[in-house]
């Protein structure tokens, strides 16, 4: 089918809105009101992502937090846990969730099992596992390749599909293995100056990705948690580096292209690196 961009929907005749509203006529019978009910092109994508996990789409990931924990939880509810939400993986350090064991631990007690998912039901299907509800982002991508390579090169990578990662067997344990272990990754430059010099480099000088904050998007994005989304006391109670810089690895141009430009910017960071070493010696 084509792509329906539309935000609303018009009518052939005043009827047909009354019984749209009344829920006579829907999504189902292809008849449609408004985007953030129901768009077509929306409504097929989560037909072909329930083939995974039985998926709902919504505008943001926000608002499918927002519209799962609001069916869950009511205003004065304090005093008793309703719901045990998590992430697959935890931003940005990568730890993963032994999910199994969650899921046993909450159904146990009578509470709801929601998990984040970001990092795609491709990598782990969270429904297979226990949890009752599965949000994620649409975001598909391999790094193991560059995580290999960027540790061979003598860089401190976080990475749980190296297998010296300490969370490495939990997330084999639990994915599908023909999709990988995701395409998340971090690099520990150590202090936030390396970070950026990294970052500024492997965007203005070599092409190999942008700085943003987001994930899943075709090209590479990479951001310095230490110095943007990350406060100083989530820094500390997640053991942030101040230096890490997390990369969501995307599918633009060839593997060998994009290795080409990380390492002539890699490179070009440790010769300015040694050079202000050498004036602050010297």
């Amino acid at each position: 089918m084509s792509i329906e961009d539309s935000a609303t929907f018009t009518v052939m005749e005043p009827e047909t809105m009354r019984r749209m509203f009344t829920s006579v006529l829907g999504p189902d019978r292809d008849f449609f009101i408004y985007s953030r009910h129901f768009n077509p092109t929306v409504l097929n994508l989560g037909r072909l992502m329930a083939a995974m996990e039985a998926a709902y789409c919504t505008a943001s990931g926000m608002s499918a937090v927002s519209s799962v924990l609001l069916q869950l939880c009511s205003a004065g509810g304090h005093g008793k846990t309703n719901v045990l939400y998590f992430e697959t993986m935890s931003n940005p350090t990568l730890t993963v969730a032994t999910v199994p064991e969650l899921c046993r631990m909450a159904h146990d007690k009578g509470i709801t099992v929601v998990v984040d998912n970001t990092f795609s039901p491709m990598v782990v299907s969270q429904a297979r596992l226990g949890a009752d509800v599965v949000v994620h982002s649409m975001s598909t991508a391999t790094a193991l390749v560059y995580a290999t390579r960027m540790k061979k090169l003598g860089l401190k990578v976080i990475y749980p599909g190296l297998e010296d990662n300490p969370d490495h067997a939990t997330l084999k344990s639990m994915a599908v293995k023909e999709y990988g272990y995701g395409g998340l990754l971090c690099v520990d430059m150590e202090t936030e100056e390396r970070a950026n010099r990294l970052m500024n480099l492997l965007q203005n000088c070599s092409q190999f990705g942008l700085m943003a904050v987001s994930l899943g998007y075709y090209e590479t994005l990479m951001s310095c948690s230490g110095s943007s989304t990350s406060s100083e006391e989530e820094k500390e109670l997640a053991g942030i580096s101040p230096g890490l810089v997390r990369m969501s690895i995307g599918f633009s141009g060839t593997l060998e292209q994009k290795w080409s430009h990380f390492t002539k910017a890699l490179r070009e960071c440790r010769i300015t690196l040694c050079s202000i070493l050498r004036y602050n010696m010297g």
